[in-house]
């Protein structure tokens, strides 16, 4: 058979690419760790009933700090209306933080930052988030929290990580906490995001999430 016979009853790249798209949405989320998001955020795919997980994606891409804004605008031009995009990272040690969440707004992207680490939206979990300044004391305090909690010691490559927060403790909460924490330091008149404002925007994405599928 000729070649172009046997292309003939092909589908398009454009058929083929919206046979594919997921009923509730396409998230793209690209973060600059090796683990701990990615973790959290298979796990809270895992999560959802099986019928759901084929309707709602979440892709998790790691890059490096710099790349953050570049590489979602890449992965996002193709299919770019099937795509929700977020950039997810910590401000640790990042001196450039509040121009990314700036730029990254500009460019259309949706921003979940945490300062000063990831492990302060986790300790919402738990129905508190310290007011913790530094991400090396933030870690280790939410190390002790965890194992006091779960049984279980915490490691940022845990696939279990996200099963056991819902477990041992409550998302509704954690999704209150953060945005009352957020909120307090607005009232309070503090630069968001600031060195002296522990906060995260990261339960805006896990909050639609859920809105969208459990309908919390």
């Amino acid at each position: 058979m000729a070649r172009k016979d046997r292309m003939g009853n092909r589908k398009t790249r454009d058929q083929r690419s919206k046979r594919r798209v997921p009923e509730m949405g396409y998230y793209l989320v690209v973060t600059d760790t090796e683990a701990t998001e990615r973790c959290f955020f298979d796990g809270l795919h895992d999560s959802l009933p099986e019928d759901t997980q084929k309707k709602l994606v979440i892709k998790v891409v790691e890059t490096k700090t710099q790349n953050l804004i570049q590489k979602c605008i890449e992965l996002t031009a193709y299919e770019a209306q099937y795509r929700i995009p977020w950039i997810v990272f910590d401000r640790d040690q990042v001196t450039n933080f509040n121009k990314i969440i700036q730029e990254a707004e500009k460019a259309g992207i949706h921003v979940g930052w945490s300062n000063p680490c990831f492990e302060i939206w986790m300790f919402a979990y738990f129905g508190n988030m310290p007011a913790i300044h530094d991400s090396w004391v933030c870690c280790s305090k939410f190390e002790e929290l965890y194992k006091n909690k779960t049984g279980q010691s915490y490691s940022k490559a845990d696939t279990d990580m996200y099963k056991r927060l819902v477990e041992c403790g409550e998302e509704e909460k954690a999704l209150a906490v953060a945005e009352q924490k957020y909120q307090q330091c607005l009232r309070d008149g503090k630069t968001i995001p600031s060195e002296m404002c522990p906060a995260t925007r990261v339960h805006e994405l896990v909050g639609e999430i859920r809105r969208k599928t459990l309908k919390i």
